[in-house]
Parts: structure tokens; C-alpha cells; sequence
């Protein structure tokens, strides 16, 4: 799917001062991604995108969280967000082989995940299929998760179907340093 060249032609060096302080802040001393690069050159598109980030510590674990954006993107074919993310996060987050493995080919019957995390996947898979939760499933989410929680999982599935829809929609090329899909 990716090309060499998104879409939308990415932010160059130098950066205006204020992004580049932004990109610091963000990537802590790495390189900016690409997709922040070609949202940095749209002012609006920018902002809104950085206003609705969820990476700041929320009601959920490090491991939930990467769970349900792994899941997300993989739902949503986006091997470039599920790179980066799998990357930067899954090891932090006690993530192993075959549970990134089952962010793209299982599903929440998977063996690997707990009863909690497979009321995880099947909501964020219910979201990504029907928009919605049944009452089962928003009872099997209730479980184990607390309203505040709930409500960033619904977050989190909608802010990067969204990323989703803009790494897959610009073409973005993967990042060098981002995993892949498993084959």
C-alpha cells in the first residue's frame, strides 16, 4: 500500500521554531514522523489533530492502551500507525510476539489475552464493525472496566480510526524504523 511519496507533501527542515519545539515535545529528540510532518504544514488540521491525542497518561494501562490502537489500526489495515506503534510501544508496554500477532490476525478468542483484554478486543472490534456496543458487550467491557475507562476506549478507537484514515488515505511510506504486519 505505501509509495515513496505521501499524498500531501511533508514539512522540510528547518522547521518554523514553533514546530520544530513542537515536534521536540512530541518525539522527545527522534526524528517527527511523517504523518506529523504533513499535518504540522496545516495549521487547523494540526492543532486539532495534537487537541485530540490520547498518548498522556489516561485511566487506562500503557498495555490496554496499546492494545486497543493496535487492534484499531489493524481493523483498519493501517500498517503504518500499527508499525509505529508496536515499535515505540508494545515492548514498555509487555506486549509479546504472539499478542502483536493477534492485534492483526486473532481475535478476542485468542489464547494469549485475559479475560479482561478479550472484553478489550471485542469491544474495540464491535466499535470498528457496527459503531456500537450491545449490552452484552458493554457489560462484558464493564467487568473490568471503570466508566472513565470505557469512555477512553471509545476515544481511542475513534481518534485512530482516524490517524487510520489519514496514514492510509495520504499513502504515507512506512517509517524505516516502524514493524509490519505479520505475513
Amino acid at each position: 500500500m505505501s509509495q515513496s511519496t505521501p499524498r500531501v507533501a511533508p514539512l522540510t527542515q528547518p522547521y518554523p521554531p514553533e514546530i520544530q519545539a513542537q515536534f521536540d515535545r512530541i518525539m522527545r529528540g527522534a526524528p517527527p514522523l511523517m504523518l506529523f510532518r504533513v499535518m504540522a504544514g496545516h495549521a487547523r488540521a494540526w492543532d486539532k489533530f495534537r487537541a485530540g491525542g490520547l498518548l498522556d497518561p489516561g485511566p487506562l494501562s500503557l498495555r490496554q492502551r496499546e492494545i486497543v490502537i493496535d487492534r484499531t489500526c489493524a481493523l483498519n489495515k493501517c500498517e503504518y500507525e500499527w508499525g509505529v506503534h508496536v515499535a515505540v510501544f508494545a515492548g514498555p508496554a509487555g506486549i509479546n510476539g504472539e499478542e502483536i500477532r493477534a492485534t492483526v490476525q486473532g481475535d478476542a478468542t485468542s489464547p494469549c489475552w485475559s479475560l479482561a483484554e478479550q472484553a478489550l478486543i471485542a469491544a474495540v472490534d464491535a466499535l470498528h464493525h457496527r459503531a456500537t456496543l450491545s449490552d452484552a458487550e458493554f457489560a462484558a467491557l464493564s467487568a473490568h472496566y471503570d466508566e472513565a475507562q470505557i469512555l477512553e476506549i471509545m476515544l481511542l478507537c475513534g481518534f485512530y480510526r482516524t490517524v487510520s484514515y489519514l496514514a492510509n488515505g495520504l499513502r504515507l511510506p512506512l517509517e524505516e524504523k516502524a514493524a509490519r504486519f505479520p505475513t
